[in-house]
């Protein structure tokens, strides 16, 4: 892991959440890196084995809400400003997730085959998180004027 993925702001909130739902310490011994991998890190490998049409399951559907739910927790932390993360899925992997704050639509994330998701390596999870977090930022600030004309 590289020295810069230690300070993304993104991944401290994902470990956080993760930690704080390992409510029997079952995952206490692993590292914080190898936590992150065997929760979001799919191989080529590990998708060849599972199926192109399949049900995605409750356990995966949460740790998917887990990633937006760090974007909208480490945006509250900077802003101050409360989001809510709603996410819509359906059996079979298709869905929706949005973050919101005040009015504003920070996040808009489309899902098909979600029983699927997950990062190639550690560092595009670090990327695409901090990613979502940078985007979120710049929308809301962006915003601002309109949410100010409407107080």
């Amino acid at each position: 892991m590289s020295e810069e993925s230690n300070l993304n702001p993104f991944t401290q909130e994902l470990v956080r959440q993760l930690r704080a739902t390992d409510q029997f310490g079952n995952w206490s011994k692993l590292s914080d890196e190898e936590l992150l991998v065997k929760k979001f890190v799919k191989t080529k490998e590990d998708l060849k084995k599972i199926p192109i049409i399949a049900d995605i399951d409750e356990m995966l559907i949460g740790e998917i809400k887990m990633i937006f739910k760090a974007v909208a927790l480490q945006f509250e932390r900077q802003t101050g400003v409360m989001c809510n993360v709603v996410m819509e899925m359906s059996h079979e992997g298709f869905g929706r997730c949005i973050v919101i704050a005040d009015r504003v639509v920070l996040v808009d994330k489309y899902f098909k085959d979600a029983h699927r998701f997950g990062f190639r390596t550690l560092d595009k999870l670090y990327e695409e998180g901090q990613k979502y977090l940078d985007k979120s930022l710049e929308i809301y600030e962006q915003y601002k004027p309109c949410r100010e004309q409407q107080s």
